[in-house]
């Protein structure tokens, strides 16, 4: 197996919100991938102590430890007791109930020598290659498909749509998202890499359009994550007009994990 794993924040003044780490069992017998996309809350108050950062640590530690540690649990499974084990850490002290309390985007895929599993919530992505070459991307499209004129501001989206039916769900402090999430299992032999990429690096395909997912997946690898993630930094110093970017951050938290089983 070989492994390539790179995070950069998408701005050097601010803590990078994203979180990512590869697992493998003592055993050597299989391992697993997590990627989270903290939430950036807006700058009002949200009715946590806790920075996104903390949070996507305590998730994606949790994560980690029990889809390796607990092979006989769902990974729907896994992802509901992190999110309870993530929130009893900070229940005493914080509003959970509040829509904005720290949230963020999953990834999560582990592997054994007779089958790959997969799970994915909100925009993050994962690509399957299989042995013939073919590229599969793993999405969860329901932000993509709220009609843009419904998000017209944090107010109205979370009082209608975050984490609402009709809308889009992320991790948060509500165990029950998990079943939420898009998750299947393929045979080991059917997959040969798995790429999991968090949306500041995936605008090089959906907002850029400068190939498909194919087309990424080559880019990582052959020139790695760090290529694409310089790829994506120039395209959006050069949308000076917005024609791209729209409202959207200039620079936003990109993470890439390629893994070659």
């Amino acid at each position: 197996m070989r492994s390539e794993l790179i995070s950069v924040a998408g701005d050097p003044a601010r803590p990078d919100e994203d979180y990512a780490a590869v697992g493998l069992p003592a055993s050597g017998q299989g391992g697993s991938l997590v990627v989270l996309d903290g939430v950036t809350p807006p700058p009002e108050p949200a009715g946590c102590l806790h920075s996104v950062p903390w949070f996507t640590a305590r998730l994606g530690g949790a994560l980690s430890e029990l889809s390796v540690s607990r092979r006989d649990l769902t990974l729907q499974e896994v992802l509901g007791r992190a999110i309870s084990r993530t929130a009893d850490a900070h229940r005493a002290t914080c509003d959970l109930s509040h829509p904005r309390t720290p949230q963020a985007t999953v990834v999560l895929a582990r592997w054994s020598p007779d089958s790959v599993e997969y799970l994915v919530l909100s925009d993050s992505v994962l690509l399957t290659e299989s042995p013939s070459g073919a590229v599969v991307p793993v999405l969860d499209d329901r932000l993509s498909l709220v009609p843009r004129a419904a998000l017209t501001s944090h107010a109205v989206t979370d009082a209608t749509l975050r984490n609402k039916e009709g809308g889009f769900f992320t991790a948060a402090a509500d165990p029950s998202v998990a079943a939420r999430a898009v998750t299947g299992t393929l045979p080991r032999a059917a997959v040969r890499s798995l790429t999991a990429l968090t949306d500041g690096a995936t605008r090089w395909v959906e907002k850029f359009r400068r190939g498909d997912w194919a087309d990424l997946h080559a880019l990582v690898r052959e020139e790695g994550g760090q290529a694409l993630i310089d790829r994506v930094r120039a395209l959006e110093t050069a949308d000076t007009d917005r024609e791209f970017l729209g409202r959207s951050k200039r620079h936003d938290d990109a993470t890439v994990v390629h893994i070659e089983l």
